[in-house]
């Protein structure tokens, strides 16, 4: 019984860590910038569909409007939440580099979704599904070795 209430009190503080406080640890970081992607990929998703659908804009269009959103909400999440050690002091700075890297994101996006979408014929949903996954693993490297060291 006092084994079991050791790993409770040892999976809390894992839980903890992972969760709650700031960290340099890079794992931990992933672990936050997955649920931030999660949160940034919805809102990103949910306006390509509504561009795309209601105002009937074209894919690759509403595609970079939708990236777009998805990267403030990313940005304000992820200094707020996921790392805490900054490169630059300068804020506007700060967010112009962050922008920067989201946008060589977004040219992967729109080259990633342009072709699975023209030449593979997947939906624009399904391709932008595939592109997310790749963007996600460069936005989140490039942000955490070059902005937050």
């Amino acid at each position: 019984m006092a084994l079991n209430m050791k790993k409770i009190i040892q999976m809390k503080k894992i839980i903890q860590s992972v969760f709650t406080g700031s960290t340099d640890r890079v794992f931990i970081q992933l672990i936050r910038y997955t649920f931030v992607g999660g949160v940034a990929f919805l809102a990103d998703m949910g306006t390509l569909v509504a561009l795309t659908e209601f105002v009937k804009l074209d894919y690759l269009i509403s595609a970079a409007v939708a990236f777009m959103t998805g990267l403030v909400i990313n940005y304000f999440i992820s200094t707020k939440w996921v790392f805490s050690a900054r490169t630059l002091s300068n804020r506007k700075l700060e967010f112009l580099f962050f922008t920067l890297i989201g946008i060589i994101g977004l040219l992967i996006n729109e080259a990633i979704m342009w072709g699975f979408t023209e030449i593979v014929l997947f939906h624009y949903t399904l391709s932008k599904i595939c592109s997310a996954f790749v963007v996600y693993l460069w936005n989140f490297l490039a942000r955490r070795f070059l902005l937050f060291k």
